[in-house]
């Protein structure tokens, strides 16, 4: 294990991870959701799309063997390993005023440091450390959280989806910049404001086998987007 965090309820976190690289989140307690964003750490510009994503790998929800692919058609990152089999890239993150609405009024003034953070105020606070701000806001991953959709279009929050323990392995094919945000589905009903602590850890992944892997032939689309990453990077010699 190279490094390990604990990010705490309504806890945010953002740092450069290189290629090559396993994360691992784990659900300290029951019913976990932690927002990530990611960026190529090379190239801020280029960063994760959600719509390209899904729509290249005929999902609404992602697990093992999907990719989070950029807006240049690359792979930033893959799910490698997953107990659960269902995490959420839809319902976005919470905001000031939801957060308030919901879980009841709270300010740093007063309550200092058990304030009720959101996912929106965490994201501001860690794009601004890398020179980025709200403008290079996206839709988000929502790890351990199930949202599905009826044959009505609406969207609905599975709160029993994620038990203690529950684990979720990215391994970086690009060096990444990642930013998390340990803050609410927005989708989640319950009123206790209901954030749980998520163990972060970083540790060396196996060299790719480019023809056995898992997520490199899951879709035939993600065989172009690898190829389109391994391109890129040997051009720059990395």
């Amino acid at each position: 294990m190279m490094w390990s965090k604990t990010i705490e309820a309504g806890g945010k976190w953002s740092g450069n991870i290189g290629k090559g690289r396993l994360v691992r989140f784990t659900a300290q307690e029951a019913g976990a959701n932690v927002s990530i964003l990611l960026f190529n750490a090379r190239d801020l510009t280029e960063r994760y799309n959600m719509p390209d994503t899904l729509k290249a790998q005929y999902t609404a929800r992602l697990t093992r063997g999907h990719t989070l692919m950029s807006d240049n058609g690359r792979v930033l990152a893959s799910i490698v390993e997953d107990s659960l089999g269902w995490h959420d890239p839809i319902a976005g993150y919470t905001s000031r005023s939801l957060t308030d609405a919901k879980y009841g009024l709270t300010n740093y003034q007063q309550q200092r440091n058990d304030w009720l953070r959101s996912g929106q105020e965490n994201f501001a606070v860690e794009l601004v450390r890398s020179g980025l701000g709200m403008r290079d806001m996206m839709p988000v991953v929502n790890l351990f959280s199930k949202v599905s959709c009826d044959e009505e279009g609406d969207m609905h929050y599975d709160e029993l989806h994620c038990p203690a323990g529950a684990t979720v392995t990215l391994r970086t094919e690009m060096d990444v910049l990642l930013l998390l945000s340990n803050t609410p589905n927005p989708l989640d009903s319950r009123v206790v404001y209901p954030s749980v602590p998520v163990l972060v850890e970083v540790s060396e992944a196996n060299v790719v086998d480019r023809d056995t892997d898992y997520c490199v032939h899951y879709r035939p689309e993600n065989v172009r987007a690898f190829e389109n990453t391994w391109e890129y990077q040997m051009l720059l010699g990395i």
